[in-house]
């Protein structure tokens, strides 16, 4: 719940940055763009994977006193974010909450390490849950990086730039992503799925060298040399093969997949495989040089794969792992609101990209259009938050009247 809370809030920050350019509202644009993006990647994303690794992993092993404190520091370092960088964007206490924050998830990974059962530690799902946590720690040192850069190079370095697309990349390429896969197979191997050696290891070695590889795509704008084009294009084919031999996997199983996951999940399921397929599609084409150069000048369209991942890939697994383990309920009505509103925030951030690239005119109220379009991700998440909070109230009162 308290993730989908996070969820809610960015969501409305999200709504409030798109108002920024219907209705003259005074206050600074990057600021509200900082906040929204730690609360969305830091407040629902990481706190919803954390919580499900520890339930998978960790339930029975005792440590609930550890992870609790772990829990509630995370919480005081996101709550310091959201009432900080509104205010002051990247400075004294904006800052120091962030570091904080890296400190909990290197203290969270050191703690999930160590406190990991034996029973799982040669399972396949546990060894891409690791790999991810540490491209996660790995992801860390884009920020520290930045304030090196800033008091030496200053904030116009194409250093700064890189700095924060190595962050991003590893954040969504190596930590969630790849933690995602891990708890499908986690999944697998808890319904007695038999995974072959050689499936998962060629789908392991692809995926982590696809992950490292791609990187290079993120430096593509600075127009570097040939090589650089050839590693991030071999990157992304690594994890469009790694994708296939993930689905080949899913396929060998069906029968059995197929009981596993209620028919709502499974559309859902089937709606990340499209929507991963088509990112991985994305990452592919802009290997060449012109379409790198349209995704780093435009702005609008690194906005909408951005958006793509987070919203769509991202977002939408984690609704269903959350439903499925019972952590939260994803109502059908709610659900599909989110899914529309998704859907059309795109395809409007697409057309302002494509606008700019062909050089035509917008339509004279786009921004009012995509502010509704944000009204209408708002809803969804909205639907969905107060659907678990009243279940939530109504299993308290449940509880209440067998203890009295």
């Amino acid at each position: 719940m308290i993730s989908l809370a996070f969820f809610l809030l960015a969501a409305a920050l999200g709504v409030f940055l798109r108002f920024l350019y219907v209705f003259d509202i005074s206050v600074d644009y990057r600021y509200i763009v900082h906040t929204h993006s730690h609360i969305a990647l830091l407040g629902w994303v990481y706190i919803g994977l954390t919580t499900l690794l520890c339930k998978l992993y960790l339930k029975k092993s005792n440590v609930g006193k550890g992870y609790r404190n772990i829990f509630w520091f995370t919480q005081f370092t996101l709550l310091g974010m959201l009432f900080s960088f509104p205010f002051q964007g990247y400075a004294l206490f904006s800052i120091t909450f962030s570091t904080l924050f890296l400190f909990a998830s290197y203290w969270f990974t050191w703690f999930f390490i160590k406190n990991i059962p034996e029973k799982f530690k040669n399972t396949k799902s546990y060894k891409c849950i690791k790999i991810s946590l540490w491209y996660m720690v790995i992801s860390s040192i884009g920020p520290w990086a930045l304030g090196a850069i800033m008091s030496t190079l200053g904030a116009d370095s194409i250093w700064y730039r890189l700095a924060i697309y190595f962050y991003l990349h590893f954040q969504y390429n190596g930590w969630m992503i790849l933690a995602l896969f891990g708890l499908l197979i986690f999944i697998l191997e808890n319904q007695k799925v038999s995974i072959s050696n050689s499936d998962f290891n060629g789908f392991f070695w692809a995926i982590n060298l696809g992950i490292i590889l791609s990187f290079f795509l993120s430096v593509l704008w600075t127009k570097p040399a040939s090589i650089y084009y050839i590693l991030g294009g071999v990157g992304s084919l690594l994890q469009g093969i790694a994708f296939l031999i993930f689905i080949k996997l899913l396929i060998k199983s069906r029968t059995v997949v197929s009981n596993i996951f209620s028919g709502f999940q499974k559309k859902l399921l089937r709606t990340v495989g499209i929507l991963l397929l088509i990112k991985f599609l994305l990452q592919i084409a802009s290997a060449f040089p012109y379409v790198a150069n349209l995704a780093t000048t435009i702005l609008d369209f690194t906005i909408a794969y951005l958006h793509w991942t987070f919203l769509g890939v991202v977002s939408i697994s984690l609704f269903i792992f959350l439903d499925y383990f019972k952590l939260i309920k994803i109502p059908k009505k709610g659900y599909y609101i989110y899914l529309f509103g998704f859907a059309l925030t795109e395809i409007l951030i697409f057309y302002k990209g494509a606008v700019i690239w062909l050089d035509f005119i917008f339509f004279e109220q786009y921004f009012v259009a995509l502010s509704i379009a944000s009204i209408v991700v708002l809803i969804g998440i909205g639907f969905l938050f107060i659907a678990n909070l009243r279940l939530a109230v109504k299993h308290d009162f449940k509880n209440r009247d067998i203890l009295s």
